[in-house]
């Protein structure tokens, strides 16, 4: 029996008035791998993913979710279907600690007398938020640790965490070892490699090509607009990924 992919995008072309940023691009992520997005500044990497999060409306083309074809216009949608995405800046809120800012947005109320009444659930969210944290080998020193005395990968684990608290099924991460010391860099690499083990599909964007190489199960190659490779990553080197990307080879092992 055919298994699906998780997230089909078909055709999908994206114009900022006369600037054509998506060409017709075609992404395929199957359940449980991780896809790393490779491509020059300005290739179409993070339009295309935040056409998949509802950051962006696609002009044209489809997306399919399990087969089914959805319709993603907001990020509200995409969440719904267990999309989430991690920025580069983590959009975390430094002066809340670890656990309220798991919970942004979705906080866990107490019911009471009426709205009015109705008070967080502190103790409630503090506890999940450890049970995750410990579930993805997060480490902190207290869940009611202020993000702002966190360190950077500490707060790029947070946000991955985040991402992944609500039945996340795929996780989107733009850029997630940028700025981030060789020690940071490898936990939050582990980190990537926690969520395939937890059966949540990742998609990567990195300029970090040794990142790409070292998590990822296929490569997707993005060249001003155009979808110009797809390929498992079986044997590639650096240098491949380079020549790809700038155009030097085209020599793909197109699957």
């Amino acid at each position: 029996m055919k298994v699906e992919p998780l997230v089909e995008m078909k055709d999908i072309r994206k114009n900022f008035g006369a600037v054509q940023a998506l060409k017709g691009v075609d992404l395929i992520l199957n359940h449980n791998e991780v896809l790393g997005l490779v491509g020059d500044n300005a290739a179409g990497k993070s339009t295309l993913m935040k056409v998949l999060s509802g950051a962006y409306i696609t002009d044209e083309g489809e997306i399919l979710f399990g087969g089914e074809k959805v319709h993603i216009t907001k990020p509200e949608d995409s969440r719904n279907l267990g999309i989430e995405m991690v920025y580069q800046d983590f959009a975390l809120a430094g002066n809340i600690d670890v656990a309220g800012n798991i919970f942004l947005g979705r906080e866990r109320t107490l019911g009471g007398l009426g709205a009015l009444l109705r008070v967080l659930d502190r103790r409630g969210m503090a506890g999940e938020s450890r049970q995750l944290l410990d579930r993805l080998k997060i480490e902190v020193e207290s869940i009611r640790q202020r993000v702002d005395t966190l360190s950077g990968g500490q707060r790029q684990a947070v946000a991955i965490g985040r991402a992944t608290a609500f039945d996340a099924k795929v996780v989107i991460m733009d850029e997630p070892t940028a700025s981030l010391s060789v020690a940071a860099i490898e936990k939050v690499l582990e980190l990537i490699k926690q969520l395939k083990e937890h059966k949540v599909a990742v998609i990567i964007i990195s300029h970090r090509l040794e990142d790409i190489l070292n998590v990822s199960d296929w490569i997707m190659v993005l060249r001003l607009g155009r979808r110009v490779g797809y390929m498992e990553n079986k044997g590639l080197t650096k240098d491949d990924l380079v020549a790809y990307i700038v155009g030097a080879r085209d020599d793909f092992p197109e699957n």
